[in-house]
C-alpha cells in the first residue's frame, strides 16, 4: 500500500500596504543596480562593456515597468520614504548578521 503525501500550502496574506513597502524596496533595489552597472560600464573593457551595456538596458526597462506599476497604483514616492525604507533594509541586514 502507498502512502499519499498532501502537501500542505500556506498562503500569506500581505495587505496592500506591505504590498506597496515591497515595490518600493523593489524600484530602490532596481535603481543601486543600475548606479552600480553605470559605474561598472565607465571602467570596462573589452567584452565586459557589451555586459554592463546589457546590465544598463535591463535595469533601465524593470525600473520603468515598476515606477510605471508604482503610478498605476497611485504611490508616491518622495524622499522621505525612500530613506525610511533604506533605513529599515539596513537594520534588518545588520540583525540578521
Amino acid at each position: 500500500m502507498q502512502e499519499e503525501y498532501i502537501k500542505e500550502k500556506n498562503l500569506i496574506q500581505r495587505t496592500e500596504e506591505e504590498l506597496d513597502v515591497e515595490l518600493i524596496k523593489s524600484i530602490i533595489k532596481t535603481k543601486q543596480d543600475l548606479r552600480d552597472s553605470n559605474k561598472n560600464y565607465e571602467f570596462a573593457e573589452g567584452e565586459l562593456i557589451d555586459y554592463y551595456l546589457y546590465q544598463i538596458k535591463a535595469n533601465q526597462s524593470k525600473l520603468n515597468y515598476l515606477l510605471k506599476k508604482a503610478k498605476k497604483n497611485g504611490l508616491m514616492i518622495d524622499m522621505i520614504r525612500e530613506i525610511e525604507i533604506r533605513k529599515q533594509q539596513y537594520n534588518s541586514d545588520i540583525e540578521a548578521g
